[in-house]
């Protein structure tokens, strides 16, 4: 097994490899304004790290959000053109499943990545293997979490609404595929790589736009 993971659904633009044991590459990069322009060079640099190359990998895992529009697709149409080019199935995590993971909590606690619009993306968990709410996106505050722990980006932009903020505050591929290689294993089905937005892009057409066509 040799695992390529991907994840652009959060400023963090982030690229490991992970084979089979242990991540054997990793690379991360914090911009949120450059996801297309990163993300190929990590890549390059996990592979040259682990001294391999891009066609022995087995398979492809991506981070599928939630997340903003541009910065999540770009992740998930380089994942599905290494998965068409090499042949090898493409597998989605959800991204705040991965900070969960990352996150080695074993008591129950909330992930919350930056949304913008002063929103959060969120999930709760039991444990960092265990989510117990469907991702989802709101105003930090209108939640109610009783005080629990919280890691992620979004927790530290809120401390009144999360007062017990922990690391990590991105993701790293090498948390996300540890995960999928730890399902993988144990024979779990992962998702498919399909985008979670959980709301429309920024950018839409405006109300009353009128086409013109030439006569």
């Amino acid at each position: 097994m040799l695992l390529l993971a991907l994840d652009t659904a959060t400023p963090a633009v982030t690229a490991a490899l992970h084979d089979g044991t242990s991540v054997v590459a990793s690379s991360s990069q914090v911009d949120a304004r450059r996801h297309g322009e990163l993300l190929l060079p990590a890549v390059d640099r996990v592979l040259a790290e682990a001294g391999t190359r891009l066609d022995a990998v087995t398979g492809i895992v991506v981070g599928v959000g939630p997340g903003p529009y541009t910065g999540l697709r770009v992740g998930l149409m380089t994942a599905d053109t290494f998965g068409l080019a090499l042949g090898v199935p493409v597998h989605g995590l959800c991204t705040l499943d991965g900070l969960a993971y990352a996150s080695g909590l074993d008591e129950p606690f909330v992930v919350a990545t930056d949304a913008r619009r002063k929103e959060v993306y969120w999930a709760r968990y039991d444990n960092a293997r265990t989510r117990v709410t469907e991702p989802a996106v709101d105003r930090p505050g209108d939640l109610d979490l009783r005080g629990l722990p919280a890691v992620g980006a979004g927790a530290l932009l809120y401390p009144d609404t999360f007062p017990d903020a922990r690391e990590p505050e991105h993701l790293s591929a090498a948390a996300l595929a540890s995960l999928a290689a730890e399902k993988l294993a144990a024979g779990e089905e992962l998702e498919a790589p399909r985008p979670l937005y959980l709301r429309r892009p920024d950018a839409q057409v405006p109300k009353n736009y009128k086409v013109v066509t030439p006569k």
